[in-house]
């Protein structure tokens, strides 16, 4: 034992290093998520995140979009805390037994027009959890899904760009 502690004294802290700033990128991708919700909403577009039952991964990525490096906020996007006031649910996870209800039941209380957002590769078609007894399936098995975003967990850029596509495939 003391031997690991005296390693990890001396080895130092290992994390990842911060994405390479691309600020014109990002500014560009926020720029058009703004002015494509303001010609078609008319203000700014409203999340609610639903976690049906997921490890958490994908909701690290969209929890990113409010950290200090991509300031999604700034761009007119906002994450509110009750369906009620929410234009977007975006779920991870596949929808497991104990979250079918509350699922449904956000997607009854989010005013129209609204959307649906699968995020995740769990919440397109159950991922690692396809087949457990505790799953009911993918979330477009319980409310209707608009888009599905791919990945294990999609990353933040990724999230936008599908906010940018669902927004343009909206009538």
């Amino acid at each position: 034992m003391q031997k690991f502690l005296l390693q990890g004294l001396f080895r130092g802290a290992l994390t990842e290093r911060a994405p390479s700033p691309d600020d014109a990128m990002l500014a560009e991708i926020g720029a058009t998520l703004e002015k494509t919700a303001r010609e078609k909403l008319g203000r700014s577009l409203a999340i609610r995140e639903v976690d049906a039952g997921s490890c958490n991964g994908c909701e690290l990525e969209i929890h990113a979009l409010s950290n200090a490096f991509y300031d999604v906020e700034r761009f007119g996007l906002r994450f509110v805390a009750s369906p009620r006031h929410a234009d977007v649910l975006m779920v991870t996870g596949p929808v497991t037994k104990n979250m079918r209800e509350a699922l449904e039941r956000a997607y009854n209380a989010t005013p129209d027009p609204k959307w649906v957002v699968a995020v995740g590769d769990c919440a397109l078609d159950g991922g690692v959890f396809a087949g457990s007894y505790a799953c009911v399936g993918p979330v477009s098995k319980v409310v209707p899904v608009d888009l599905h975003i791919r990945g294990c967990p999609p990353d933040p850029v990724a999230l936008l760009k599908g906010l940018i596509a669902l927004l343009n495939a909206a009538s």
